[in-house]
């Protein structure tokens, strides 16, 4: 396990990052920005154009403006709460609250699929500081100027957390042998893979997972992406797997079911169990 040097006279603080990315915040204000002035040359004013075609282009530049707006408001929105720093923190009540399902004894070792920024490992190592967490990540996709191994390196260094390593891992086919960790956690991270089966990620999660191991996945596990979870969950029940459940945790447990729908959280439930 790579061991950090906390003695470093370079004090760092821990970033984790926006769960909206702030490129693709700045990019909507921009395009918003220059729709506007489009509305007012082509639109708003004759300087251009006059008669029926400035009312046409009035219009349509007009409701491409107002489209815009609209999702560069919920987009900020996005922004604010999911912030770290910010007043409600949402991000971090949901790791928290996500970590303090994952129990490993002394001596065991967990795993993170899909670490991004690393904050679920380290929260994870931290509520079990016998044992090691371990984060795997591609590090690629949308999220790849944001997140990378070096910023979980860092963040792992600032909160002083050493028991912990980051590897490269695809959630679709992991790196692991079969039973490898005590512990299997994850957080909105298999909603994000196309065209993959669900219900088949998580199989292949707890592949991973010795028996006797505990299992907790955070995701957004409406119908139409997971299919029927009570009967993934049923199944589960009769393959041996123990005090499996869904838990619901838009009805206040970590947001409230408006505060879900506002986000474009709806569907977040927890998966938990043991194999």
């Amino acid at each position: 396990m790579k061991q950090f040097d906390f003695n470093d006279d370079k004090k760092i603080k821990a970033d984790y990052k926006n769960w909206m990315p702030k490129r693709l915040l700045v990019a909507k204000i921009g395009e918003t920005l220059v729709s506007l002035i489009l509305f007012i040359i082509f639109g708003a004013s004759d300087l251009v154009l006059q008669g029926r075609p400035r009312l046409i282009c009035g219009i349509i530049l007009g409701l491409v403006c107002l489209i815009l707006l609209f999702i560069t408001v919920w987009l900020c929105i996005l922004y604010k709460s999911f912030d770290y720093k910010g007043k409600r923190k949402l991000a971090k009540v949901i790791i928290e609250g996500t970590a303090g399902y994952v129990k490993i004894q002394d001596g065991g070792v967990g795993l993170d699929v899909g670490c991004g920024s690393g904050a679920l490992t380290i929260a994870c190592a931290k509520k079990n500081p016998g044992a090691i967490m371990v984060g795997c990540d591609i590090w690629s996709g949308p999220y790849k100027s944001e997140f990378s191994k070096k910023l979980c390196q860092d963040n792992a260094r600032a909160e002083g957390v050493a028991n912990v390593r980051f590897e490269e891992g695809n959630a679709v086919n992991l790196p692991f042998e079969d039973e490898s960790f005590d512990a299997v956690t994850s957080n909105y991270v298999y909603h994000n893979i196309v065209g993959k089966n669900k219900q088949k990620l998580l199989l292949e999660t707890f592949r991973v997972l010795k028996k006797g191991g505990v299992f907790v996945i955070h995701d957004l596990m409406s119908k139409s992406r997971y299919g029927d979870m009570n009967k993934f969950m049923e199944k589960l029940k009769k393959d041996g797997y123990e005090d499996v459940q869904l838990i619901d945790t838009t009805n206040g447990l970590f947001m409230t079911h408006k505060e879900a729908i506002l986000l474009g959280l709806s569907g977040s439930t927890l998966l938990i169990g043991r194999k």
